[in-house]
């Protein structure tokens, strides 16, 4: 079990069909910073309740929003016209990497919210992801699942 949310974030994001049940889900609207936190709550058996679910959002959409997403939109916006001019590639990469900076500040923040919450409160899994990822219309079920066997398999 990785005691850091970063740390966690990485490993599952490298299993097999992670990275490409995060993507889907990310096309669909939801977080996948929150995704991956509530995963690492469950697995360090954090009870979820609605004041610690409300505190997590707080942090996650400000940030996604203003932080995140422009970056995200800005390099996809490029992907066409990038793959014809070298220097634009350039500075899309540059984009990705201060995306992939954005997540990991985030990540970071949640963790730190998270700090004095008990851990190996409950046994077995609680719904952390079903919750987080419920304000999501029409999510990918499947890619939920995904992610959870993901887990179930450490």
């Amino acid at each position: 079990m990785c005691a850091d949310l970063w740390s966690f974030a990485l490993s599952t994001y490298a299993r097999p069909g992670v990275e490409d049940s995060c993507l889907r889900l990310q096309a669909q609207g939801a977080d996948v910073c929150l995704l991956l936190c509530g995963l690492w709550l469950e697995q360090r058996g954090v009870a979820p309740d609605a004041m610690r679910l409300q505190a997590l959002k707080q942090i996650a959409r400000p940030w996604q929003a203003q932080v995140i997403e422009p970056l995200r939109r800005l390099r996809k916006q490029w992907r066409a016209t990038a793959q014809h001019d070298v220097e634009l590639e350039v500075l899309r990469e540059r984009l990705k990497s201060l995306e992939l900076d954005a997540e990991r500040q985030l990540l970071s923040r949640l963790h730190e919210q998270t700090l004095t919450w008990p851990t190996g409160a409950m046994a077995g899994h609680e719904p952390w992801l079903e919750e987080l990822a419920a304000e999501a219309a029409n999510l990918d079920r499947d890619a939920l699942h995904q992610l959870r066997a993901a887990i179930a398999s450490t």
